[in-house]
């Protein structure tokens, strides 16, 4: 399988403007994410793919791969899906550019779940995390992910599901981490699929995946890491860098 990683990035962000620019120790968070994605040796290629060209031109200075978008893109996954149109790849892992802690052992998992699926009945592979505090799992800006007895993803919300009516039986509450691995064919489908009212009332692009019959499997990994989606998120992960 030839296996490669796109980091979409957009310069714009409407809780955070300019994100991916802001220095991390010394690079921009951008940068941050591609030597992180690269040094984990699990892809074929890596690239930045782009509306910007403050970000082009800082992953190419700094002698790494990206793509100009040739049309304005709602989603990280409609970006991607115009960059590798005409690539030769079989999966496209989907790294946010706001996640500089990126590593390989959660990636790999994520890898691991095409190797074991000789019939292809998986479209799409992300992770999760368990979590376990109550602002947290209250935060709209936490999605939160319900799955199978066979870890497939039965929906996504930014709501806390499930939901906690029987007091009696512990809620376990599982965060969803935004890096997908798609089958190629699968994120050909997004780009051409119409977005559905759930999708549209959620705000995730996920959703849409299952709303036209995709299986998406989730792989639990206990790394949390820290997304970039706000300035206070950027002063932790400066701690945490140092």
């Amino acid at each position: 399988m030839k296996i490669i990683a796109m980091i979409p990035a957009r310069y714009a962000a409407s809780r955070f403007p300019a994100k991916l620019m802001q220095d991390l120790s010394g690079k921009p968070v951008i940068l941050r994410t591609y030597e992180a994605a690269v040094g984990t040796k699990l892809f074929d290629q890596v690239y930045v793919v782009t509306d910007s060209d403050v970000i082009f031109s800082t992953i190419t200075n700094a002698g790494g791969k990206a793509l100009m978008s040739q049309k304005e893109h709602d989603c990280g996954s409609d970006r991607i899906a115009e960059a590798v149109a005409d690539m030769d790849v079989d999966i496209i892992v989907n790294v946010q550019g706001d996640e500089p802690f990126t590593d390989r052992e959660s990636l790999a998992g994520v890898l691991e779940v095409f190797k074991n699926d000789p019939e292809k009945e998986i479209d799409l592979a992300s992770l999760m995390v368990r979590i376990t505090d109550e602002e947290e799992i209250n935060n709209p800006n936490t999605v939160k992910v319900i799955v199978d007895n066979r870890n497939f993803a039965l929906y996504f919300s930014r709501s806390p599901i499930p939901y906690p009516r029987n007091k009696e039986i512990e809620s376990i509450y599982y965060k969803h981490k935004g890096i997908y691995a798609f089958r190629k064919s699968a994120l050909m489908d997004f780009q051409r699929l119409p977005m559905l009212p759930l999708e549209a009332i959620e705000k995730i692009e996920a959703i849409r995946y299952l709303e036209y019959g995709k299986k998406i499997k989730m792989v639990e990994t206990t790394v949390s890491g820290i997304e970039i989606d706000t300035p206070e998120d950027l002063k932790r992960a400066q701690q945490a860098w140092r």
